[in-house]
């Protein structure tokens, strides 16, 4: 195979953005041969930019089709896992976006899927490019921060207007989105978190339905974490501050770590501080620190970094910098944090994800999706809120 012919199964904003990044070539070896969309304006504009492309209604018509080798997922959340699933046992690579699904429950299917499929399966956390958040997970992994005790992150810069929720009428709706800020803007702070610090044994949340805009899910929610062997973490995000915050800390026992306005900071003990906290005949030592600033020495290369790893990884046996069996932790985390919200209660982890499905399609049967269509092709190229701002 010298080059890899995708398909593109919805071309809303991210999807019409992967389609102008491949059909200008910008990812090596890789070529957009087919796109799907239920949305007949978007049909017909991908038709006119694009006379070349093979256009189809379903996803089971390009699927099918027999003219791709991988599929990008790019629809509404709540159809990734059952169009990926079938992707895969049609012997298709799969790329899916973020979020994996809306349900765990979902997410487990599509995963025991992949794993037997012996195709390449990856999922669309591009902030996984990011130098700096790979440099701080590399200290993390390496054990040079020692056991951790606290991650804090406040990220509260995914501001949004009431026109983007009404931009489309799957967003911001129980039944078509599947949530609000945690399954939409912050699967990716969610994801890195987990990436770097682990995942939490247990959590409680407080997510705000409606607190700043006229929508049917939360755009304003804060989690408390605990962790095997003690650590605690707190995670704070909203679509309705501005100018907001990017700010992530996390502490151990050899000291800690912040990350914000694009620079990585390293307070670094010389003694690990549990061991001075008891041998120290001092009410208040000084324990001898090190500071070290770490800046990044190259770019983040986002979206299409994963799609050329990605590809990469299909043709040259590359490893996958974002597995698609890793979306499963983010939305494990976001689903056990409405339930939590759900039942005003602290939700352990793994948690029945039974329960979870129960109460998220009691509220599925009173949504209502706004009376929109949407925009066709909004965009040339990957919007810069796409990747991390500082």
């Amino acid at each position: 195979m010298e080059n890899l012919k995708f398909g593109i199964i919805g071309i809303g904003n991210m999807g019409a953005a992967h389609l102008n990044c491949l059909k200008k070539g910008e990812i090596e070896g890789a070529e957009c041969v087919a796109v799907c969309d239920t949305n007949a304006e978007k049909r017909r504009a991908a038709a006119e930019k694009y006379p070349d492309l093979h256009i189809f209604k379903t996803s089971d018509e390009l699927i099918k089709s027999g003219g791709v080798d991988a599929v990008i997922v790019a629809t509404p959340h709540r159809f990734h896992a059952d169009i990926a699933v079938e992707a895969l046992r049609n012997e298709l690579h799969v790329l899916v976006e973020k979020p994996v699904d809306i349900t765990v429950t979902k997410a487990k299917m599509l995963n025991e899927t992949a794993k037997k499929s012996g195709k390449v399966f990856g999922i669309m956390f591009n902030q996984r490019t990011n130098p700096l958040f790979r440099e701080a997970r590399d200290i993390v992994k390496s054990g040079k921060l020692g056991n951790l005790k606290r991650s804090v992150w406040i990220i509260t810069n995914w501001y949004r207007t009431q026109s983007y929720y009404d931009s489309g009428e799957w967003r911001a709706t129980w039944s078509g989105e599947g949530g609000g800020v945690l399954l939409n803007q912050a699967p990716h702070n969610l994801d890195i978190w987990q990436w770097i610090c682990g995942m939490p044994k247990k959590l409680y949340a407080k997510c705000d339905v409606a607190k700043y805009h006229s929508i049917e899910v939360e755009d304003d929610a804060t989690i408390i974490a605990e962790y095997d062997g003690g650590a605690t973490g707190t995670f704070i995000t909203t679509t309705g501050e501005y100018p907001g915050t990017n700010r992530l800390e996390i502490s151990g026992e050899l000291g800690k770590l912040v990350l914000e306005n694009n620079i990585l900071k390293w307070w670094r003990l010389k003694d690990n501080e549990s061991e001075v906290r008891f041998a120290s005949k001092e009410g208040s030592p000084r324990i001898e620190t090190e500071y070290l600033e770490i800046r990044p020495t190259e770019k983040e290369t986002a979206h299409k970094g994963i799609l050329q790893n990605f590809t990469n990884s299909v043709l040259k046996g590359e490893e996958l910098i974002a597995p698609g069996t890793d979306g499963i932790k983010e939305l494990t985390i976001s689903n056990a944090a409405y339930l939590s919200a759900w039942k005003g209660e602290e939700v352990a982890i793994p948690f029945v994800s039974a329960e979870f499905d129960y109460l998220l399609s009691e509220r599925a049967e009173s949504s209502s999706y706004h009376q929109n269509k949407g925009k066709a092709l909004s965009g040339e190229g990957y919007s810069s809120r796409w990747s991390v701002q500082w």
